[in-house]
């Protein structure tokens, strides 16, 4: 058969170029290396015997903007959850801790609780009242073509303090000055350090990048909770793909992809032997150092690195805190655990010099506490609950010398940090397996390099780029080109790639079709 496009690899960016292409009336060839499509936006069973369906790797959504589910008339939902955070601390010997959620009066009154009085409130509504013009005012150019830097800067001529504190200067500088309390630094420092190894004051500004990206989604910056699990976004964009005529294959290997003048060959191994196709273009939904290995090319230096712990759990019932705070509220948003300013650059420094931090960095959220659909109706009856913990500043070099027994060593340390804030034991909630195991799993960078092709571990294939050209010849292209005409990127390494947003593969499609 005559392909009009061939897409390597069947992550949920892979499928959402598959969608809009197929739905234009392209023959489309999707080539998955896994058994299911998706990549690390799946639902899985991990835990023999323990009928919840996890979201195993991606856990929220909030870069996939609404345009792209209305225009592929997903059958999706992504619902918001009423508490933002909550953070666990010991102040003047007491535990205490601050609550973030969408009511005012009840943050206020959590902010006043912790510090004394309202400024740190104060300071916390300044700053994302600041921030929330980011993500108005640039999320709508992540669907067209790429502005040039000026003309992004042109949006912020009104708040031009708010585009030199982003972009033009280290996102410790901003926090520093804008806010006192250590404690509130740390919760919006945070942002900036998801699947980033940096400091907050690293001039590189990694850490403000990864920041932009993680307040900008859908004009808002609102995480969202995909119900049914992560799963439900893959199989929607599945879904219409195939409905649309998209031929999707898994456990098809890619091998080799050679470009020609008029078309790219892509050589791709299965269970009945070799195979080869032909497409006037190739979109690789891959990172670009496993591009680069495809078409027998030098790897982009430098190489990509990971940088933290994906923990799964299902817990018999949530744990009690030592604050008194309900559970059901704690665990509802983002949970902090040692994210003050000083801890989380202390843990940066620590993990720089080759050790593991004295205290690991984390955070954690139940998703059943808003969608317990994942859950059978027999576990939601007992009462059970997931929670899933990102460990931060843990970045692949510490773990290299022996994957497995490393991540033993960070996932005790880092359990122990989040159990110093409980008012029990973490064991004596945690459920079993058939098999009478703790239903906990930890991933390292190496894991997820093995499970899901990333190199290094790197959840956004590469260190995240600026979502605008940077140079002339960027500008009004759609961000997905390569050195050869006839290979595009589609995947997370695109600028504007990164986490579940579908709009490198939406990108890419725009590309393909001539849209502007």
């Amino acid at each position: 058969m005559q392909w009009d496009a061939i897409i390597v690899g069947g992550g949920h960016n892979g499928l959402t170029a598959a969608a809009y292409l197929s739905l234009a009336g392209q023959r489309v060839l999707v080539l998955e290396r896994l058994d299911e499509t998706g990549g690390a936006a799946v639902s899985e069973r991990p835990f023999r015997g323990v009928d919840v369906r996890l979201s195993r790797y991606a856990y929220l959504v909030s870069l996939l903007p609404t345009e792209i589910i209305d225009e592929l008339a997903l059958p999706l939902e992504l619902r918001s959850r009423d508490i933002s955070s909550y953070t666990p601390a010991t102040r003047d010997g007491r535990d205490t801790g601050l609550l973030v959620g969408r009511h005012a009066a009840t943050s206020a009154r959590s902010f006043r609780s912790l510090t004394g009085n309202d400024q740190a409130w104060e300071q916390w509504q300044q700053f994302y009242a600041e921030s929330g013009e980011v993500a108005r005012r640039l999320a709508p150019t992540l669907l067209g073509t790429l502005p040039s830097k000026a003309d992004a800067k042109a949006l912020f001529h009104d708040l031009p303090h708010v585009w030199d504190a982003l972009v033009e200067q280290p996102l410790g500088h901003w926090i520093e000055h804008a806010i006192d309390d250590d404690l509130v630094r740390g919760i919006v420092l945070t942002d900036g350090l998801i699947g980033t190894f940096a400091g907050a004051n690293d001039h590189s500004l990694a850490q403000n990048r990864c920041f932009l990206y993680h307040v900008v989604g859908d004009s808002t910056g609102d995480w969202k909770v995909p119900i049914g699990g992560m799963g439900t976004v893959s199989a929607a964009l599945h879904g219409v793909a195939a409905r649309a005529g998209a031929e999707i294959l898994t456990r098809a290997d890619v091998l080799a992809i050679q470009p020609g003048v008029d078309a790219a060959d892509v050589t791709w191994r299965t269970a009945d032997g070799e195979h080869t196709a032909s497409a006037p273009v190739v979109l690789a939904n891959v990172a670009p150092a496993t591009l680069a290995a495809l078409l027998g090319e030098v790897a982009p230096t430098p190489a990509p690195e990971g940088a933290q712990l994906k923990v799964n759990m299902v817990v018999k019932r949530l744990p009690k805190l030592k604050s008194g705070r309900d559970p059901q509220e704690a665990f509802a948003g983002t949970l902090h655990i040692d994210e003050g300013y000083d801890q989380l650059e202390a843990a940066f420094r620590q993990a720089s010099a080759g050790k593991f931090p004295t205290l690991p960095p984390s955070e954690l959220y139940c998703h059943t506490l808003t969608d317990p659909s994942i859950l059978s109706p027999e576990l939601r009856k007992q009462g059970y609950h997931t929670l899933t913990l990102f460990g931060l500043h843990a970045p692949a070099r510490l773990f290299a010398d022996d994957p497995k027994a490393r991540t033993a060593e960070y996932l005790e340390r880092t359990l122990a940090g989040f159990e110093a804030y409980l008012a029990e034991p973490l064991l004596d909630v945690i459920a079993l397996d058939q098999d009478g195991r703790p239903c906990i799993e930890a991933k390292c960078p190496q894991d997820l390099e093995e499970s899901l092709g990333l190199p290094g571990g790197n959840i956004f294939h590469r260190d995240l780029q600026w979502p605008w050209a940077e140079s002339e010849l960027e500008v009004g292209r759609w961000g997905v080109e390569t050195h050869h005409e006839r290979v595009l990127l589609c995947g997370s390494g695109a600028r504007r790639g990164g986490a579940v947003s579908g709009i490198a593969g939406r990108s890419a499609a725009m590309h393909v079709l001539g849209r502007r």
